[in-house]
């Protein structure tokens, strides 16, 4: 089911109902220990009486769990709320997490769940059915309905209509991905900052013949942040968080129906442009191919002066290029999303990592009590703020006109550098196990930028048009079985091809030929049973 979840089921697995159900008329009296009566939007939850929390935690190694964070004795200090912790490692946690869930041994909130992640377990029974008990979640509901995101949400509705997985929620599609570049070398060669694939190209060619040594873009996580997080949207068809995006259906507003992604003529176009750079020396092929050290290490050198970035490797690059290039003898930075073929589009939604909750929960007498304490802290404008900032007067202050920034002592991010302590580290606040989205909020999103980045992004959201929600195709589970054995025989080949066209290995000459390969290899059943599931959908609720 891997290949399913990181492709159809994020977007596919919809049904007809979009509402919650009335929560408040099922829950008993039974089920109400700690909660509060009256709890509602902008309330601070404090269980009425002690309630203990399990709960896995993703064990990042830069910043392992520590009982006596302060965001742990905070949360026991303001909600009355401790935790029982299940750990389980950066490196194997989702393999981890199923293994608790299938063994029945899951905690009851298992937070960095992705939309698709629940698939597999839904059938058994094993997860709460959180659209059933929307309405205990006042803060949550309230933000979905003044975001206008309900039609994100229909997105991770099952086939029986309910959602498994409570979503991270954001005020606006957050834009990160685009192409980083030395700007002090664009300004040596008199160039503007590009704003196209194409502009980008010239100024790629201009570098070269002024360093005819330098290959002058690489790329990390080999290159698929470039073509899925980057380049997908702009070429007209959304990015697939694995592989190289080509291995799923993808809406095709023309054709009124889905279509497999390699199969298109809008990704042989991206094929074309990426191996047009590759062939004319522009792009590094070992982009596709190097580990991800390799990449940064090029890039930070000296030896390329383009790389993918975010909002957090442009930090990582400033600090490590000060040493290698020396600080004032270099400038980066992000260029605005590549206008392409689509026009002015950028790929994203509103909906982010949330969390799986196990089904045992609803049993327990403190049910009510944790999913308003749940309410309070991922979605609640206060919980969200401590969770991003910690607590003011100790980790952060506020000036008269409400903007944040570190107490003296404390840093994240370099945004105080002064600062000996580390928000995340040594606090536990900025930690995606207890929040999901950054913030959520336009000002907490953009509250831990640098003036630059919230600029850029900003300029984004302004310009940029997101790519809207394609229509669902809701399956039941053996046709999610039947399209993941289809996708597997797939992926391979398509990701293969993909790489082999772009470094010219395979000539784009035979790009209908590959077509009609993939059309062996199930193509066409796999895309027919998508568009069947559509239809059936869409004429269920015309």
């Amino acid at each position: 089911m891997a290949v399913v979840t990181a492709g159809v089921l994020a977007l596919g697995a919809v049904a007809c109902s979009s509402g919650g159900g009335d929560a408040d008329a099922d829950v008993k009296d039974d089920q109400r220990v700690g909660a509060m009566d009256d709890y509602g939007v902008g309330d601070q939850f404090r269980a009425t009486e002690p309630i203990s929390l399990s709960m896995l935690y993703r064990d990042h190694p830069d910043y392992p769990y520590q009982e006596d964070w302060l965001l742990v004795e905070e949360v026991a200090r303001r909600a009355n709320v401790t935790f029982d912790m299940t750990f389980a490692p950066l490196d194997g946690f989702e393999q981890r997490r199923s293994l608790l869930i299938s063994g029945g041994d899951s905690p009851d909130v298992m937070p960095v769940a992705y939309g698709g992640q629940e698939i597999p377990f839904v059938a058994s029974g094993a997860l709460l059915p959180v659209s059933d008990y929307f309405d205990l979640m006042p803060n949550f509901s309230a933000k979905v309905a003044a975001w206008d995101l309900e039609e994100w949400l229909e997105t991770l509705r099952q086939k029986d209509g309910k959602i498994y997985l409570l979503p991270g929620l954001m005020e606006f599609v957050r834009p990160d991905y685009t192409v980083t570049l030395r700007t002090d070398i664009l300004a040596e060669l008199g160039l503007d900052m590009p704003t196209s694939w194409d502009e980008l190209a010239d100024a790629l060619a201009a570098m070269k013949a002024a360093y005819p040594d330098v290959t002058p873009m690489t790329d990390r996580y080999e290159a698929k942040l470039l073509l899925n997080n980057t380049a997908a949207a702009t070429f007209g068809f959304p990015g697939a968080p694995s592989g190289y995006g080509g291995n799923r259906a993808t809406w095709d507003e023309a054709a009124g129906e889905y279509v497999y992604t390699a199969a298109r003529p809008e990704f042989r176009e991206m094929l074309e442009y990426f191996n047009g750079l590759v062939k004319d020396g522009l792009l590094d092929p070992e982009a596709f191919t190097q580990d991800d050290d390799q990449a940064v290490n090029k890039f930070v050198s000296g030896q390329a002066f383009a790389i993918t970035g975010n909002s957090q490797f442009m930090q990582g690059y400033r600090e490590s290029m000060d040493e290698t290039l020396g600080a004032g003898s270099y400038s980066i930075a992000k260029m605005p999303i590549p206008t392409g073929p689509a026009g002015d589009v950028m790929g994203g939604q509103p909906i982010d990592s949330g969390m799986m909750i196990s089904a045992d929960l609803a049993e327990q007498d403190t049910f009510v009590a944790t999913m308003q304490f749940i309410d309070w802290l991922y979605y609640s404008d206060a919980g969200m703020e401590f969770a991003t900032w910690g607590v003011e007067g100790t980790t952060f202050e506020r000036d008269a006109d409400g903007v944040r920034s570190f107490t003296p002592d404390v840093d994240f991010l370099g945004l105080n550098p002064d600062g000996d302590k580390n928000l995340r580290v040594d606090f536990g606040f900025f930690n995606g196990v207890f929040m999901l989205t950054q913030g959520g909020t336009e000002d907490l999103m953009n509250s831990m930028l640098p003036d630059d980045e919230r600029e850029w992004r900003e300029e984004m959201v302004q310009t940029k048009t997101t790519l809207p929600a394609p229509p669902p195709y809701p399956m039941d589970e053996i046709d999610l079985e039947q399209v993941a054995l289809w996708q597997s025989a797939l992926g391979d080949y398509a990701d293969n091809n993909t790489l082999a066209f772009i470094l010219g290995h395979r000539d784009l000459s035979e790009f209908d030929q590959f077509v009609s390969e993939l059309e062996g290899k199930g193509m066409t059943a796999y895309i027919d049973k998508v568009n069947e599931a559509q239809r059936s959908f869409a004429e269920q609720n015309s």
